[in-house]
């Protein structure tokens, strides 16, 4: 099936949706399985949402998306609702670019997870937030959402092994922002988390801000040289250490 196949397809899914909906607000609707058709809607609606995107229609599915969120948390749906929330979110992250919308979903998907109490799920959300609001400059906002998954998943031990990753991603949010910052905000994880005081990550900072306080570029090249022979940096934490060298005078920018 084409695109326009799957687009007409798409367009009586929603119109079938649209019908049910209606019906269902009806008096005689609502005696006669209300609820039921509503629930039809909005299955119907996420598949129309499935057809726009196999035909790359990314308005026309968000907005199918959005049609069954409304139904889904007026029936106190939420965990669904959240789900939906995620898919919109992609589109936005991977297929129009638009991070500030991506974001916007990934919060509000984070915060229905939270109330139905499925931390672990929100905080999968939350870590998209601070990835995305690290990379917007909006560090503050960064620091506070990996230093709360950080304290909730540092207690855990199947995931407590992560929490030096959210710490460490925090602490360089701090580094960018001010180097004093940094300093106080790494003493406060180490009593926090005393696993953190003999990670690899931890040794990492610590060269760090002594080159940058002796404001020399080539030590703290060599300290990232040295982690990444061992852990490869992601795109994320090669931006900011790049934003952190970006501080030291006369820099050139890069890490090689």
């Amino acid at each position: 099936m084409d695109n326009t196949g799957k687009e007409k397809e798409a367009m009586q899914l929603m119109a079938e949706a649209d019908k049910k909906v209606k019906a269902s607000g009806s008096f005689l609707g609502g005696m006669f399985g209300g609820n039921h058709k509503v629930e039809d809607a909005c299955e119907m609606y996420a598949r129309a949402a499935n057809m726009f995107k196999m035909a790359k229609n990314w308005s026309e599915a968000i907005n199918c998306l959005n049609q069954a969120i409304d139904i889904y948390t007026d029936m106190g749906r939420f965990t669904i609702a959240a789900k939906h929330h995620i898919t919109i979110a992609e589109i936005y992250e991977s297929e129009l670019v638009d991070i500030e919308k991506a974001i916007a979903h990934y919060e509000q998907a984070a915060d229905y997870y939270k109330g139905e109490e499925s931390n672990s799920s929100a905080n999968k959300c939350l870590l998209k937030v601070g990835h995305y609001s690290a990379q917007l400059e909006q560090y503050q906002k960064a620091i506070e959402i990996y230093e709360q998954v950080a304290m909730s998943t540092m207690d855990n031990p199947l995931l407590k092994y992560n929490a030096k990753e959210y710490f460490f991603k925090a602490s360089l949010c701090h580094f960018i922002v001010d180097e004093l910052n940094a300093k106080l905000a790494i003493e406060k994880y180490e009593e926090m988390f005393p696993a953190f005081s003999d990670s690899r990550e931890l040794k990492l900072l610590k060269k760090l801000l002594e080159a940058h306080e002796e404001q020399n570029s080539e030590a703290f090249t060599e300290a990232v040289k040295e982690f990444d022979s061992v852990s490869r940096l992601d795109q994320w934490l090669t931006t900011m250490l790049l934003r952190i060298k970006k501080t030291i005078q006369g820099d050139a920018g890069d890490l090689k």
